[in-house]
């Protein structure tokens, strides 16, 4: 893997074909299996030699990783500003989770990888910045849910409650389709209605 370049223009060249290479193989591995695509397969899909996947990743794995952190990275650092900005703590779960479900909807690919090939990647060096990634908005999300906890907004026991959260939220990836009567925001308010009552 080659280093990323200093210039700015070269830089910001080589994180998009970076970034292109990643939604590549999100799109290719949901619809063919991680096991089951080569390398090769990968760098035909893209129009590169083999050896052009090893420019801006070590391995494979490495390749799965950077699907996974795409879903988590921008999502995390909207909901710090989120939590940190002026709107109102009532409002919160609900704007929270219509960022969540659209970037699972945006990165519907990426999602469905991430959710079959977990396993590969659990317990591997790379992950470590990932899984520390996904504790930070889960713990997150859980502040705000005890915020409204607290205000007696959401019903029932507040652990459930997240876990509840994260897997209808992560589920959408597995039922979602573009030309549904759902938003991305619906699906959101309704996943709160549930956990506040109706």
């Amino acid at each position: 893997m080659s280093t990323r370049p200093t210039s700015p223009a070269l830089g910001a060249r080589y994180d998009r074909r970076r970034e292109e290479v990643v939604d590549e193989a999100a799109r290719v591995f949901a619809r063919h299996g991680y096991a089951e695509t080569s390398v090769q397969q990968l760098a035909a899909g893209l129009g590169i030699a083999a050896g052009g996947i090893y420019h801006y990743f070590e391995s494979k794995q490495g390749l799965l990783v950077a699907i996974c952190e795409t879903i988590m990275d921008p999502l995390l650092e909207q909901a710090r500003e989120l939590v940190a900005g002026p709107t109102p703590e009532a409002e919160q779960l609900r704007i929270l989770v219509g960022l969540w479900v659209a970037q699972v909807i945006d990165r519907r690919e990426h999602m469905l990888v991430f959710q079959q090939q977990r396993h590969v990647i659990d317990g591997s060096r790379e992950w470590r910045a990932a899984r520390t990634d996904r504790k930070a908005f889960e713990g997150l999300v859980d502040d705000v849910l005890a915020r409204d906890e607290a205000a007696g907004r959401i019903v029932g026991d507040r652990r459930l409650a997240l876990s509840a959260l994260l897997g209808m939220v992560n589920h959408t990836a597995q039922w979602y389709r573009p030309r549904g009567a759902l938003s991305a925001q619906q699906i959101a308010d309704g996943y709160v209605e549930l956990l506040r009552g109706g």
